[in-house]
């Protein structure tokens, strides 16, 4: 909390503005450290994620977060990552742009299905399984353009 409290102190400094605090909330589930809520100006964060990788998590995910806040506040709807986030977060925040984190997600990770295509092997979350399972979802491969196919599956 203190370290958004201060980068927004920061960011509000360096924008000559006084965006509010952002909702903090620890709601994230799966693989995300966390989500940038736009509307509802709040933040979500993933707490298993948050109790293994404490300070690297203050370090690098809140500020991350909150440069998606305040680049929507400040510019508008634009690019996820593109420059005005990397601006934000280099110029204003003073934090390495990094896109994704590093942080050791086997306990967060859901079970994964296998599918083919041509050109190699996939996985997919249980979420795009059940949607293909259930009909009118499919996924196709980025590189070689297949319709991916369920492979074998083994419930361990």
């Amino acid at each position: 909390m203190r370290q958004l409290c201060e980068k927004l102190q920061q960011a509000n400094l360096r924008l000559e503005c006084s965006y509010p605090e952002p909702a903090l909330v620890y709601q994230q589930r799966g693989t995300a450290a966390g989500t940038a809520w736009l509307q509802s100006w709040e933040i979500c964060l993933n707490p298993v994620l948050l109790l293994e990788n404490q300070q690297a998590f203050i370090d690098e995910v809140v500020p991350h977060e909150l440069a998606h806040l305040l680049v929507w506040k400040h510019f508008g709807r634009v690019a996820p990552h593109g420059k005005e986030w990397k601006w934000m977060m280099e110029s204003v925040l003073g934090v390495p742009a990094r896109r994704t984190h590093q942080f050791e997600i086997s306990l967060v990770r859901s079970r994964a299905y296998p599918y083919r295509c041509r050109c190699q092997q996939h996985q997919l979350t249980v979420h795009r399984h059940n949607r293909v399972m259930r009909g009118g979802s499919e996924y196709r491969c980025l590189k070689c353009g297949d319709i991916l196919t369920a492979g074998d599956f083994q419930d361990s």
